[in-house]
């Protein structure tokens, strides 16, 4: 690195990370920098396997080496949060049906990215669909809140408890400014439908539907796949870092009771909640 200094040229690392979450791999997969890149190559953009030839490999690696020399992923803590085998989950992109429920979970950050992902409800199934998501750093409430309403206004948002942490700048609380905004927020922070903001019941029932063909996400959206390849855990909890659009579809897949559509249900112009006196779920 320090031959570059002087001419400002850049370094280049392509690797398989056979000795699992080295220094090096955590440090570009959990804290990334501005003059760094990370592109994650799985065998899919290897077009000189065929599927046979990949198939032929797969089966003469030992199980747990499999997912390193296919995907990329290192050998991580004491297991995935998620261990299923991802094509099973993936569908191909399609038009969401209008009578299909829908909402939108976001995490908060800056240092760490801002997060949002969409999720249609199929009901008449129960099964969930990804269909978009959104993940920037560093940037703006302004930025963040025209991201969310360019992929429909009407949508409800389901936001964490640290939007009730007020802004150093104007000492306005984060959801309230994407309130004023235009983002159609809930009037009060995430809980689970039993009540609480305990992590571990969100997890369960992804992972369950994910089990049950009743989590789907379109294979395109390959940051949502890159986190939860990394998602997992170390001595039995879950690692907290770049988990941001694992959070946010947490946030959205366990408040499927607040999800609407356009055509049937009116907007909710004023959010759900009693912590905003302002603001009724009913107008």
């Amino acid at each position: 690195l320090r031959a570059t200094l002087k001419s400002g040229g850049l370094t280049w690392m392509t690797f398989t990370p056979e000795s699992g979450m080295t220094n090096v791999v955590a440090q570009f997969m959990n804290n990334i920098q501005k003059s760094q890149q990370l592109y994650h190559a799985t065998w899919d953009e290897a077009p000189h396997l065929d599927e046979d030839s990949k198939n032929e490999i797969l089966a003469a690696l030992p199980p747990h080496e499999r997912d390193m020399r296919s995907k990329g992923i290192p050998v991580l803590g004491s297991g995935l949060v998620f261990p299923i085998d991802e094509e099973s989950i993936k569908e191909e992109a399609f038009a969401i049906p209008e009578y299909w429920t829908r909402v939108v979970g976001i995490d908060f950050g800056w240092d760490h990215p801002f997060a949002a992902v969409w999720i249609a409800h199929d009901r008449d199934t129960d099964t969930i669909h990804i269909y978009d998501t959104y993940r920037v750093s560093a940037t703006t409430p302004v930025v963040h809140a025209d991201a969310i309403k360019a992929r429909g206004d009407w949508i409800p948002v389901v936001w964490p408890h640290d939007g009730m942490q007020h802004d150093k700048g104007s000492g306005e609380p984060l959801a309230k400014q994407y309130r004023r905004l235009g983002c159609n927020m809930l009037g009060t922070h995430f809980s689970n439908p039993d009540g609480g903001n305990n992590v571990e019941p969100g997890v369960l029932d992804m992972f369950m539907r994910m089990q049950s063909g009743r989590f789907k996400v379109f294979n395109h959206l390959s940051e949502w796949f890159s986190e939860m390849r990394m998602y997992h855990r170390k001595d039995g909890k879950i690692i907290k870092e770049r988990d941001d659009l694992m959070s946010a579809t947490r946030y959205a897949s366990m408040s499927l009771r607040y999800a609407s559509t356009l055509k049937f249900e009116p907007r909710i112009e004023h959010a759900v909640g009693t912590e905003d006196t302002d603001y009724s779920y009913f107008n």
